[in-house]
């Protein structure tokens, strides 16, 4: 173990602002329902969203769901429990959950170099800068070899820098993430990328988890799509998560928006669903999955209950702990936009909550629960402390966190900061 890129924090005590341990294990009661029903509402009546759903479980029973507004605003479709949305992002923790069934049966360890099982990740070249004079790169030998930690926890050293002069260029062409390539294909093109910093060394969230569902094909001989299906989807009855769409389903689909000015503008369907709507050689895993409020609430109750759901056990409850748990080692100060998540590291594709909130603008929430979220503004957080899971879900582009800040205080009440803080 490499102790200077690795320092895991374990949560052995509950900590939390604004939540009192006495009502820890009741946390929605009928406040929060009223709650929790006026803000999904003001996200529709204020033209934030042209819908909303959520669902909530606590201590494994369903405690508060319901919809508001629109999954076809122009066809006045309204949102419904069943409704399909692309989960974006929150594909990551489904792929970091097959690869860690893969860590179970002994085919790797965290600390292995990436290379030894796709060797076209060895002698890698890192940037630092560009030569405006020979029209070229600056570049340098990575100091260390990537590790399966890197791609678990974003500090890999793969970089989506457009901005960076012959970096942007380099990304462009390579083109790793076209729906034609196969992952064989991504990983190659992604190989001759220069990384944008040495692995370790900064935490730059990105394409990490699509070399994660490469390593998955790699290291069980199956095409990703096939083994996730099998060893995380099937098991947890998930039958309604999935890459492609069949024709008979569209009509449960919810449409994607994103706002022109003052107002909300639905996208074109062929455009919005391409993706999704054909069978791409390219099965991602760090997004392209469409779910719904109870598919994707199974997954989390999977998580809380330790790795097992209604006597399927899909991961152990120490892999569920590991993954859980925070890898970023403090040294690792440069964190792109990770701190605006709140007090949080991260462990094995999901944030974790290290400290309670700072100040009352953060995100609410436990101490010791993990999440993550999706580009359409989706969110999941699992919260051992209550036993609590929730499943949001809109479909509003771009991403826009004021909306998850607004339902986490509705789910827990505004956050209550000691006097020596405020």
């Amino acid at each position: 173990m490499k102790k200077t890129f690795l320092c895991i924090f374990t949560i052995t005590s509950f900590i939390s602002v604004g939540i009192s341990q006495e009502n820890s294990k009741k946390i929605i009661q009928q406040a929060a329902k009223a709650r929790l029903d006026s803000t999904l509402q003001s996200f529709v009546k204020n033209g934030e969203v042209a819908g909303a759903s959520a669902l909530i479980y606590e201590n494994g029973k369903e405690v508060y769901f319901n919809t508001f507004g629109y999954a076809d605003m122009e066809n006045e479709i309204p949102m419904k429990r069943n409704t399909l949305v692309q989960i974006y992002s929150m594909t990551k923790p489904i792929t970091g959950t097959a690869l860690m069934t893969l860590y179970e049966e002994g085919k790797f360890k965290l600390d292995d170099p990436l290379e030894k099982y796709a060797p076209e990740f060895a002698n890698m070249q890192v940037y630092t800068g560009y030569d405006s004079i020979a029209g070229e790169m600056i570049l340098e030998p990575a100091k260390r070899p990537i590790t399966i930690r890197d791609i678990t926890r974003h500090t890999a050293g793969f970089s989506g820098r457009r901005d960076l002069p012959g970096l942007g260029e380099a990304i462009a062409e390579a083109d790793a993430l076209n729906r034609g390539n196969t992952l064989s294909e991504m990983a190659k093109k992604l190989s001759t990328v220069p990384l944008g910093y040495q692995p370790g060394e900064h935490w730059e969230y990105g394409i990490s988890v699509d070399v994660q569902a490469y390593l998955v094909e790699l290291l069980s001989g199956q095409p990703y799509a096939e083994y996730v299906q099998e060893h995380v989807l099937d098991p947890l009855k998930m039958n309604n998560t999935r890459y492609f769409v069949p024709e008979s389903d569209r009509k449960r689909m919810s449409s994607a928006y994103r706002h022109e000015g003052n107002s909300l503008v639905q996208l074109p369907n062929e455009e919005a669903h391409a993706y999704n709507y054909t069978k791409w050689p390219l099965t991602p895993g760090g997004w392209g999955l469409t779910s719904t409020l109870d598919d994707y609430m199974r997954f989390a109750q999977m998580l809380i209950n330790k790795g097992t759901l209604e006597g399927i056990q899909v991961l152990d409850s120490s892999t569920v702990k590991l993954m859980s748990t925070n890898h970023l080692d403090e040294s690792i100060e440069e964190r792109s936009w990770l701190p605006s998540k709140g007090q949080v590291g991260f462990g094995i594709d999901f944030a974790v909550r290290l400290r309670p909130p700072a100040s009352v603008q953060e995100n609410n929430g436990v101490v010791g629960e993990f999440f993550w979220d999706g580009a359409a503004s989706t969110l999941f957080w699992v919260d051992p402390v209550n036993e609590l899971t929730a499943v949001f879900f809109v479909q509003i582009l771009p991403y826009n966190g004021s909306l998850h800040k607004r339902f986490r205080d509705a789910v827990y009440g505004p956050i209550v900061l000691p006097k020596s803080q405020q």
